[in-house]
């Protein structure tokens, strides 16, 4: 609509510069017609010009030591000033050329750069009475030949044009910038929407099992044990601080920032921290957890808190899509210069028409059996733009009653 409406209006400014034009050639041609008569009328008795031009066009230098020549070239100047004279007290300021000859082209005078039949050229043919025609016995004509009217008349009409030009490129402009804020406004609002509820999302994970271990120190409060308890609640209240931490740097996004900061880091020790932090809690849940990370060194360009956030996702779902005894497995290594990290389960699995639907935003394919299950369709949409920022891709091999294996793999440093 924005092209078609500038289009449109350049179209209209097109036939008004089309109208200016033809009120400009009226205009000049009422202000040539009032300046021939005066010519006319100027040329017609004896004056000085007349008489210098009649003895130019007669050859009779009897009057005058000048060669021929010379009353030629001072007659030819003085008729032009006399003609520019004439035209500018009508306001036509415009380059011309003249010749005065007769009918029978025998007698001319003329300006050096008048050139005979040029189809590109405006002529204005006067017929001369009075003391030249008398003087010579010839019917005597002087024609005005103008050149380059249309850059003349668009001179004239420079109030119209360049006002109107400005006008709709201003106009352009300010639509360009409304339409680029309009998107950055949207981005920022999309972007922000999506992060919050991705965060929120995650917050659940810390804030349940923070509870779950209160209750179980709350019911062991008197065995031995306790200091572990106390230990994973430490640990998962930092995980909260880092989440809420995340949503005050929310603010960044107005700055044009990310709040995804990618640094170069070893990921390897956070893996496998994360990994035993979470099998002290499947200990309480009664899940079968095992890991297992070939090698000793993972160096990726990325967040650390949003990588293991995804990795947290699959393996929250790895537990909550299980009928049985949830048997959960994380692995990880390395293989041409990318990081493999793999999530299996013995869960109900996803149906292959699914597969690509399950990341997307909202989705919440069926859980068969399972009523236990509750979430907002968000984890494995997180899962999705984490790894999509990291430049990685997500690799699912599913099967129906028998499992699901979801592998994340991102691109490791050179």
């Amino acid at each position: 609509m924005f092209a078609v409406s500038v289009v449109g209006l350049g179209l209209v400014q097109y036939q008004y510069l089309q109208v200016g034009l033809s009120l400009a050639r009226a205009q000049f041609n009422d202000k040539i017609g009032r300046a021939v008569k005066q010519i006319k009328t100027d040329l017609n008795h004896e004056n000085e010009l007349t008489f210098l031009m009649g003895k130019a066009l007669t050859d009779d230098d009897t009057y005058f030591t000048l060669s021929l020549d010379s009353l030629r070239d001072a007659s030819s100047h003085y008729y032009r000033d006399f003609l520019q004279d004439r035209l500018l007290m009508q306001g036509i300021k415009t380059d011309f050329t003249y010749v005065i000859y007769s009918k029978d082209s025998v007698l001319s005078l003329r300006s050096p750069d008048y050139r005979e039949n040029r189809k590109d050229r405006l002529r204005y043919p006067i017929e001369l009475t009075g003391y030249l025609p008398e003087l010579t016995g010839k019917r005597m004509v002087t024609e005005l030949q103008f050149r380059d009217l249309n850059a003349y008349f668009l001179s004239q009409l420079n109030g119209l044009t360049i006002p109107g030009l400005i006008f709709i490129i201003v106009i352009i402009i300010a639509v360009i910038w409304v339409l680029r804020s309009l998107y950055r406004q949207h981005s920022i609002i999309t972007t922000t929407n999506d992060f919050i509820n991705n965060l929120t999302h995650e917050l659940k994970t810390p804030v349940f099992s923070i509870g779950l271990a209160t209750k179980m120190l709350m019911e062991r409060e008197k065995e031995a044990g306790s200091t572990r308890f106390l230990h994973i609640i430490k640990q998962q209240n930092e995980r909260l601080k880092q989440h809420i931490d995340k949503v005050l740097q929310l603010a960044t996004l107005e700055k044009k920032k990310k709040y995804i900061r990618m640094e170069e880091t070893d990921f390897y020790p956070h893996l496998k921290k994360f990994a035993e932090d979470f099998r002290e809690m499947t200990v309480l849940e009664q899940v079968d957890f095992r890991y297992k990370l070939h090698g000793d060194h993972y160096p990726v360009r990325g967040e650390v808190i949003h990588i293991l956030n995804a990795v947290g996702n699959l393996l929250d779902n790895a537990k909550k899509y299980s009928e049985n005894v949830p048997k959960v497995t994380l692995e990880a290594h390395t293989e041409r210069e990318k990081l493999y990290i793999s999530v299996t389960d013995n869960g109900i699995g996803i149906p292959e028409k699914e597969r690509e639907q399950v990341f997307e935003k909202f989705f919440r394919g069926g859980t068969g059996d399972i009523h236990r299950v509750e979430g907002y369709g968000l984890g494995l949409n997180y899962v999705k733009q984490v790894v999509r920022s990291h430049k990685g891709k997500i690799l699912v091999d599913s099967e129906p009653g028998k499992g699901t294996k979801v592998t994340i793999v991102i691109p490791l440093l050179p």
